[in-house]
């Protein structure tokens, strides 16, 4: 068998293009999904503008139009992967004003198989059971709709950019908010690539705000004896040739199968700190309600550092003694010399 030249297989590319790649079986059959959403959403307007904004007439859409709740995350803005994840935030956290919004105690009761106190995310299929099942919880989204930026736990939890998507505006087809409800599906992959959401950023602008010097890298000793094992560090204070405090950021709203990997790279690159870099402390940054609903993970993942913290208020604190504390006792020990 004889293959083509490099010429031949440049050319290939370059002539036979498709440009963009489509399939138009399904392409037809997305936009029947499409037009759906869209008709549910012109029945929902009509009734608003017929009937005035109530409450009940989302319950209805929600729970007897197919395609109702995607409507309604359309209508306000809100991904389905980040409406899953606040749903399980809303099943984690106990507050009576939240609570007593979204009537909790009519719907929130564990999985089949779920223990008491261990969360698993609800899938697409569950929620959607939920609602046609259970009124009180299609009431719950409605209502969380309709004044849940008005919670003083939700407001606090949700970065502004989605808190400003639980809008009554929205929900009235309001030209103004219909406006905003574009500006943040364009700009949302640009908002979520800013480095300023990275909490890696925040991390190293406390650490300049404290004048402690940190580098980032390659551990020189890894990279000679552990090139293959070897990881890159997000932080190493005061630095590479003489590392006190490695530190690791892995914040996650998502959840991945990704997740079980990196935990166990985490254990190994411990174990390779301990073996070449014995007086230096391992430390990790894990927070996010993505390691939340993988206990499993999560628990693998802890096991591998010294010390864990979160981005909590009193865990920034802690974390800021304990890196003051190591500096501290460096320029202790440098002074005796």
């Amino acid at each position: 068998m004889t293959f083509p030249s490099l010429e031949e297989k440049y050319r290939t590319v370059i002539e036979k293009n498709t440009f963009y790649f489509y399939d138009r079986d399904f392409e037809e059959a997305y936009e029947g999904y499409l037009n759906s959403l869209k008709e549910v959403l012109l029945i929902l307007k009509n009734r608003i503008e017929t009937e005035g904004l109530k409450k009940e007439i989302l319950v209805d859409i929600i729970r007897n139009k197919e395609n109702g709740l995607r409507a309604l995350l359309a209508l306000t803005g809100f991904s389905n992967e980040y409406f899953k994840r606040l749903i399980t935030f809303i099943r984690v956290i106990d507050d009576p004003e939240l609570n007593k919004l979204i009537f909790k105690d009519k719907w929130a009761k564990p999985m089949e198989g779920e223990m008491e106190g261990e969360i698993s995310e609800w899938g697409d299929s569950r929620i959607a059971k939920l609602i046609k099942q259970n009124e009180y919880f299609a009431r719950g989204i409605v209502n969380l709709f309709f004044e849940g930026a008005s919670v003083p736990i939700i407001s606090r939890a949700l970065p502004l950019f989605e808190l400003k998507k639980l809008s009554i505006e929205k929900l009235s087809f309001k030209i103004e908010a219909m406006i905003d409800t574009l500006i943040r599906y364009k700009e949302k992959g640009s908002y979520s690539g800013k480095t300023e959401r990275n909490p890696e950023t925040y991390l190293a602008k406390l650490l300049k705000e404290m004048k402690i010097p940190f580098e980032k890298g390659d551990l020189p000793k890894l990279v000679e004896e552990e090139e293959i094992r070897k990881r890159t560090m997000d932080f190493i204070i005061p630095s590479k040739d003489e590392p006190l405090l490695i530190i690791e950021c892995s914040y996650l709203v998502t959840t991945s199968s990704g997740q079980g990997d990196k935990s166990k790279t985490e254990v190994s690159v411990n174990d390779l700190i301990k073996k070449y870099y014995p007086n230096a402390l391992f430390i990790g940054f894990v927070d996010g309600i993505g390691w939340y609903v993988r206990k499993k993970d999560l628990k693998r993942m802890v096991s591998s550092y010294d010390d864990v913290f979160t981005f909590h208020e009193e865990e920034i604190e802690r974390f800021k003694k304990l890196s003051m504390h190591i500096m501290g006792a460096k320029e202790d020990a440098e002074n005796r010399f």
